[in-house]
């Protein structure tokens, strides 16, 4: 049984890519919070294991990456975990809760949580509810099943640490205290450089096209120049896709596989509406400062990420840099904002939205439309949030993974030192309300111009490539932009085969015979319009590189074709490449319908030319999985 006393602790952590696993584990924290335990949020590597023996509950949320692997921010933590010094009972006194989010159009459908969960028990941690596990594809999200898990897991704690007599858990009309609150800042404390660097376009003055120029203060970031940032789909064409060059002084290696975060901010006119309809405009540019609200809270890392608690900012600066105003809300949005109303329509709708039984009407509300968070106050007039609680109220702006479209530069020179490529479609489109909409991050992007400088940060891929896989061939699988890192795997293999070809005198992979050439499948719409790097390929080919790209295009004749029509009509091929030969495959692209419909393509192409059962068929497929031979990144 759990504790009944005093010490009502709970320590929630995640492991988080993209930041769902944060929002998750940050929902869990407030539920707890009602609950009455002192409860702390935070990242799994910021905790040791000795920590999680101090606190009555652990409740962890974990997101899958790659193949099967833990995120970045937990990598530490689970080096820890599966140390071979721990005594099989070592937490035994630990009682634990888990969610994990995956894809179910990955193979290794949330393998990161399953993996954290099973050491769990073998240290002897015991669970007070069974796991959660939510599926991208789900047609909810994640609340699809977080909603009913979250519930169950309130009555386990409940029945685990039932509260003493005569005290109730917080209701929910009752507003939770956030961490940290924002307030004004004398002149002896802030810090009289941090606020100085805004750039004249964030203010008014008819300049509203743009966000500003200034850098953002990232730890281990890069600072790139943009060489181009050119339009390679025609003006005609329904989708305008940037190729992005950028260059750094600084030399940082990377793979292909590997992915660059470039972090937006927001324009001007929509920081301008959002302090007119919160009525802010008086406060806007006032130095203000982070305080935290209990002292237990100097422990808990700030709602924005990248910002100093001794720095001073203004509301301006962090609307522009680091409160992602133009996001679809959440469900807790809506909870926090019926606080702020003193309508009592306005109120109820608000709260129907948080209301499990009306899930659907969120949907309808928000990610049907892709409503933004402006949009929402402006329509809710009577809505006025405290200033002061603004971060706890709008979620932090997050950096957006794209994966690199470039090999290293062969030759670097003094002045560029690393040069990265990106292939990005810029999302903009209509909705099922006329009104248009545009991704937060791709519209930034799009405003980037030559000689502009951003700070980003280079992460390791999931795909795992190796100099040592060079002789074998290979066979890949890119659709759209998801052909961005088969560019770079192509460009890296014509200089890992010169290197070693230098080194063992010998040509690597350069029979003519097309069972030793690498293989590309690539679909898109049009020939005309979206048939990236066409000519690269036939100009690669023409020097040599043993290379055959086999393009699918949807929309160029009456029937239909896609990348997983083209991997059966040349299954031959790709059995050869595959079976035969002992290449590898890697798929790239949107998740969803066409990794299954590839796997499926590829089973087949086993069965057909293996003479093997359906079943032999799929076991060769997890066998070349298990050896990492089967990769794949989607998005």
């Amino acid at each position: 049984m759990g504790s009944t006393g005093q010490e009502r602790t709970a320590l929630v952590l995640y492991g988080s890519e993209t930041g769902n696993a944060q929002d998750v584990a940050e929902e869990l924290g407030r539920i707890t919070e009602r609950l009455r335990f002192d409860t702390h949020v935070s990242e799994l590597n910021s905790i040791n294991l000795r920590q999680l023996l101090q606190y009555s509950v652990i409740i962890i949320t974990i997101s899958t990456t790659g193949q099967g692997d833990l995120p970045a921010n937990s990598q530490t933590f689970w080096k820890a975990l599966r140390s071979a010094r721990l005594r099989p009972s070592c937490l035994q006194q630990v009682r634990f809760a888990s969610f994990g989010l995956g894809d179910t159009s990955y193979p290794k459908f949330n393998w990161a949580h399953r993996k954290l969960y099973n050491r769990l028990l073998q240290l002897g941690a015991q669970p007070v509810c069974d796991r959660g596990e939510a599926d991208e594809q789900h047609p909810e999200g994640v609340d699809g099943t977080f909603l009913p898990w979250s519930t169950k897991l309130r009555q386990r704690l409940l029945e685990e640490y039932p509260l003493p007599d005569g005290v109730e858990p917080i209701p929910y009309d009752v507003l939770l205290d956030p961490k940290w609150l924002l307030e004004r800042a004398s002149s002896s404390s802030a810090d009289p450089q941090s606020d100085s660097k805004e750039s004249p376009l964030a203010h008014d003055g008819g300049i509203a096209e743009r966000p500003p120029l200034d850098l953002l203060d990232i730890p281990g970031s890069l600072t790139a120049k943009v060489l181009s940032n050119e339009r390679i789909t025609p003006p005609t064409h329904w989708q305008d896709v940037r190729h992005l060059i950028l260059d750094a002084p600084e030399y940082r290696p990377y793979i292909p596989g590997d992915v660059l975060t470039i972090y937006p901010k927001n324009f001007p006119s929509d920081v301008k509406e959002f302090l007119r309809v919160m009525k802010w405009d008086s406060m806007a540019d006032v130095p203000l400062k982070f305080k935290a609200s209990s002292p237990i809270s100097f422990t808990s890392p700030l709602p924005v990420p990248n910002v100093s608690s001794s720095a001073s900012i203004t509301l301006r600066t962090l609307l522009t840099n680091h409160l992602d105003i133009m996001s679809i809300p959440r469900r807790s949005f809506f909870t926090q904002l019926a606080h702020f109303t003193n309508d009592e329509y306005h109120r109820e709708r608000l709260l129907e939205f948080t209301n499990p039984e009306y899930i659907d009407e969120l949907y309808d509300y928000t990610t049907r439309p892709r409503r933004s968070i402006l949009e929402v106050l402006q329509e809710f007039t009577s809505v006025q949030v405290p200033w002061q609680r603004v971060c706890s109220v709008i979620p932090a702006i997050r950096g957006r993974q794209f994966s690199i479209a470039s090999a290293l530069l062969p030759q670097p020179t003094k002045e560029i030192q690393t040069r990265i490529e990106l292939l990005i479609a810029i999302v903009k489109y209509r909705t099922v309300i006329k009104r248009i909409r545009q991704g937060v991050c791709t519209r930034y992007i799009a405003s980037l111009q030559p000689d502009q400088e951003i700070s980003v940060t280079l992460q390791k891929g999931g795909l795992r490539v190796t100099k040592a896989e060079t002789p074998k061939p290979i066979v890949m699988i890119g659709p759209g932009t998801g052909v961005a890192p088969m560019r770079a795997l192509i460009y890296q293999r014509k200089q890992w085969r010169q290197e070693l070809q230098q080194t063992n005198g010998e040509q690597v992979g350069r029979s003519h015979e097309d069972r030793y050439k690498d293989v590309l499948f690539y679909g898109c719409r049009n020939a005309e319009a979206d048939f990236f790097f066409k000519d690269e390929w036939e100009a690669l080919k023409s020097k040599g590189v043993p290379l055959d790209v086999f393009p699918a295009f949807s929309r160029d004749q009456r029937h239909k074709v896609y990348v997983q029509d083209l991997v059966r009509q040349h299954s031959a091929r790709v059995y050869d490449a595959l079976a035969k030969k002992g290449g590898l495959v890697y798929i790239c692209g949107s998740s969803g319908k066409m990794p299954q419909a590839v796997r499926e393509a590829l089973i087949e192409t086993f069965q057909s030319h293996g003479s093997l059962s359906r079943e032999e068929a799929e076991a060769y497929l997890v066998g070349m999985e298990k050896s990492g031979r089967y990769k794949q990144e989607t998005w």
